[in-house]
This record gives structure tokens, C-alpha cells and sequence, in this order.
């Protein structure tokens, strides 16, 4: 058979529309870094709320840098070996006009990468939850320099990179179940095995300082998924980001509901921090799997995602690692779900016409999807836990117990979250119920 011609009409044309709506998801998933570092912040003790947020506003800037020197290059550019990427006109972008195209969409090349610039920035601060109150500043700067280098680039050529081997295999990752919340969680569980507990884990209470910050995180996060997730699909001409879009929003209740369920009938409460926890777990399933899964199918991936995250956060305790603020539970567990599940809920209808073993497709798909969460899962945690431990013998990981317990924040920063010196207390003190009790509280730290 002739090959086909593809006509001068055919070629796709630039979208003003499209590149509109593909500005504002960009900058819809960057606000979720800032979201995330209210997210965690909040979930630290008082003493660590600022390095806690410095964690995740530091991504934005080391990550952009390297993003337009080689990043952007390595992750999207020409296929070498299936396993990495390179084309020397993305390099500082020298070689993009500013009206070219992307691969056969109708946004500029310009856009597509600021709209992936995003989801660069934001997996290694996912990571930073895991490690609170204990690494030094510096180290994690590096850390993160390293990181997308070796780890975040590669994996993002194998899912989403033309010739990427996962890409080729037919792995679905709509938004990054792989390559964002497998990566990001593996690599946490890599580092803490490196470095360590906390000081006084499973000793001292380390409750969230400031449930209000938490929950205006959560809804940071939340408001910008829908960029994140919609997004993906470069454009909306035949409906896949709107699905995408309602699935984000079902999947999320869904898991929310699940987790405050679950936590009622195991714990007696339904508490804020489940609330904001379950929804991040819904958020994280629904992104590999929202435009191959159909509405009732979103309900059936947040319910199993909400379910599973809250008993996986409970796993650091019997296994004895020290997950701060349970990356390993909610984004590694809450990735490998989604991701999964797609072998049995796709419908056929949404992003392609793959059906999962639920729609008669066999389990097919399944194995497809197990190869991808389990290479990427498997790669992220040895590297990162090689990069934890070559940092920690030069440069050392972690501050000093003495800085650990006194506080990470003044120790890193030389500041503090809160001034308590206007307020006719001591910083670190509450006055007592009644003034007539002359007494006053510590508050933990």
C-alpha cells in the first residue's frame, strides 16, 4: 500500500483556544506546589513549619533551571535506546520559534513545556513530606538537582516520550500515576530508609500544628488538579479533558468519603486530617486512570483508593519506617491503585478503545500496566536510595539531633513561623485557661 499524503490542509494549525487553555492548567498545577507546602507544612510541628514550606518553594526554582538548560530535552526530546531523550535545539530553547508546533497538537512547543515544567517541579516536593524535620537544607537542594536528573527526566521519556519503551508497551498514564506518584513515592520510601527515623518516632506526639493550613492545602491541590489532570490531554476538540475533568472531581469525593468511612468504623472519628488525606488519595488514583475509566468507574477507583491509602499509612508503624507525612500511603499506594485498576475498569470509551477485564478485555491490560508501575516503582526507589546515600556520606543528610529536636526551622532558616512575642507570652507558651490560675502550658513543638 502507497503511503498516505498528508496535505498542506492537514497539517495541524495553531490553536488560540487550546493554547489558552493550556496557559491556565499550567498555571492551575503550578499553584498546586504552593498548595503542597501549605498542605505539609500545616502537618509538621510548629518547629518545622517553614523548612516544610522552603522544601517545596525551592523545587520551583532548581527544577526550572535544569528543566530549560537539558530537562525539557532529556524527557521529550528524540528517542535514544527507548530510555532517554535528547534534541540539542530544546537545550535553552534556542532552537524553538515561538509559533512552532508540538508534535502534531496545535499549542507551541512553548507551552507544552511550561505545562510539563509543572509536573516536574511538583514530584520532587512531593517526595520532601516523607523527610520532615531531619534533612538538611542543602543536602535536599542537591538531592533534588540529582534527582530529576537521574530519575524524573528518564521516567518521564518512558511514559510519555515518543519511543519510550513504557509509551511503546501501551502503559496508560493519563497524568502521572507512574511517572508522578510512583516515582515521587518510591523515592521517599528509598530516602528514608537511608537516613532514618526522626528523633522520638513512636515516643513523642508529632501531631499537625495547624489543621487549617491542611485543609487550605488540600483545597489548593484539589482546585489545581483539575489543570493537572484536564490538561493532559493538550486540548479538549473531542471531550477526553472534559472526562478527564468529571472524573477528577467524582474520584476525589469518592475517596474522600471512603476514608472518613473507614476511619469512623476503625478509629471512632471522622477527623479533618482524613478528610484532606482521602482526597489527595483520590486525587493521586484518579490521575493515571480518569480518561480510560468512565464516571462509575471513577467512584469504584477513589472508593478502592480511599480504602487502601488509609490503611496504608498505618504500615510505617508495623514496619518501622519513619514516613512523616505518609508519601509512601497515600501517593505510592494511591499511584499503583489507579494505575492498576485501569486493567480492569477501562471502558473503551474515554481516551482510547483499550477495555479493561471488567468490559471484557481480558487482563491484557493489566499486565501492561504492571509492567510500567512495577519498572518505574523498582528504578525510582534503588536510585534514589544510592543518590540519599552518596549525599549523606559527603555532604551528610541530616541535621544534628540537637538541631532536630530544638527545631530544624531556626537551625535551616534562622526564623520561625509564628511570633509569639506580641501576644504577652513566652514563644512556645499558651496562657492558662483562667487568669486566675497564674499557670501557664507548654505547647508541643
Amino acid at each position: 500500500m502507497a503511503p498516505a499524503i498528508t496535505l498542506a490542509a492537514d497539517a495541524p494549525t495553531l490553536s488560540a483556544a487550546n493554547t489558552g487553555f493550556m496557559l491556565i492548567c499550567s498555571a492551575l498545577v503550578l499553584i498546586m506546589t504552593p498548595g503542597l507546602a501549605f498542605f505539609y507544612g500545616g502537618m509538621v510541628r510548629v518547629k518545622s513549619t517553614l523548612n516544610m514550606l522552603m522544601m517545596s518553594f525551592i523545587s520551583m526554582g532548581i527544577v526550572t533551571i535544569l528543566w530549560v538548560v537539558y530537562g525539557f530535552s532529556l524527557a521529550f526530546g528524540t528517542d535514544k535506546g527507548s530510555l532517554i531523550g535528547w534534541t540539542s535545539d530544546y537545550v535553552g530553547f534556542g532552537g524553538v520559534g515561538i509559533t512552532d508546533l508540538w508534535d502534531g497538537y496545535t499549542i507551541p512547543i512553548t507551552v507544552f513545556a511550561a505545562f510539563q515544567l509543572m509536573f516536574a517541579i511538583i514530584t520532587p516536593a512531593l517526595i520532601s513530606g516523607a523527610l520532615a524535620d531531619r534533612v538538611k537544607f542543602t543536602a535536599w537542594s542537591l538531592f533534588i538537582a540529582l534527582w530529576v536528573t537521574v530519575v524524573y527526566f528518564p521516567v518521564a521519556h518512558w511514559v510519555w516520550g515518543t519511543g519510550g519503551w513504557a509509551f511503546e508497551l501501551g502503559v496508560i498514564d493519563f497524568a502521572g500515576g507512574t511517572a508522578v506518584h510512583i516515582n515521587a513515592g518510591a523515592a521517599a520510601l528509598g530516602v528514608i530508609l537511608v537516613i532514618g527515623k526522626r528523633v522520638g518516632f513512636k515516643k513523642d506526639p508529632m501531631r499537625p500544628h495547624s489543621l487549617p493550613l491542611v485543609m487550605l492545602g488540600a483545597g489548593l491541590l484539589w482546585f489545581g488538579w483539575f489543570g493537572f489532570n484536564a490538561g493532559s490531554w493538550l486540548g479538549n476538540d473531542d471531550g477526553v479533558g472534559a472526562l478527564m475533568f468529571l472524573n477528577t472531581q467524582i474520584a476525589t469525593a469518592a475517596a474522600m468519603l471512603a476514608w472518613l468511612a473507614y476511619e469512623k468504623i476503625r478509629h471512632g472519628a471522622f477527623t479533618t486530617l482524613g478528610a484532606a488525606s482521602g482526597a489527595v488519595a483520590g486525587l493521586v488514583a484518579i490521575t493515571p486512570s480518569g480518561g480510560a475509566v468512565s464516571p462509575l468507574g471513577a467512584i469504584a477507583v477513589g472508593v478502592i483508593a480511599g480504602v487502601l491509602c488509609a490503611m496504608a499509612v498505618g504500615l510505617k508503624y508495623k514496619f518501622g519506617y519513619d514516613d512523616s507525612l505518609d508519601v509512601v500511603g497515600v501517593h505510592l499506594v494511591g499511584g499503583v491503585v489507579g494505575s492498576l485498576l485501569i486493567g480492569f475498569f477501562a471502558s473503551g470509551k474515554g481516551q482510547s478503545d483499550v477495555e479493561g477485564l471488567f468490559y471484557g478485555g481480558g487482563l491484557d491490560q493489566f499486565w501492561k500496566q504492571c509492567a510500567g508501575v512495577f519498572a518505574v516503582l523498582g528504578y525510582s526507589l534503588v536510585a534514589s536510595a544510592i543518590l540519599a546515600f552518596l549525599i549523606d556520606k559527603t555532604i551528610g543528610m541530616r541535621v544534628s539531633e540537637d538541631e532536630e529536636v530544638a527545631g530544624i526551622d531556626q537551625a535551616e532558616h534562622a526564623e520561625t513561623a509564628y511570633d509569639f512575642s506580641g501576644t504577652g507570652g513566652g514563644a512556645g507558651f499558651t496562657s492558662s485557661p483562667t487568669p486566675a490560675e497564674g499557670t501557664a502550658k507548654k505547647v508541643d513543638a
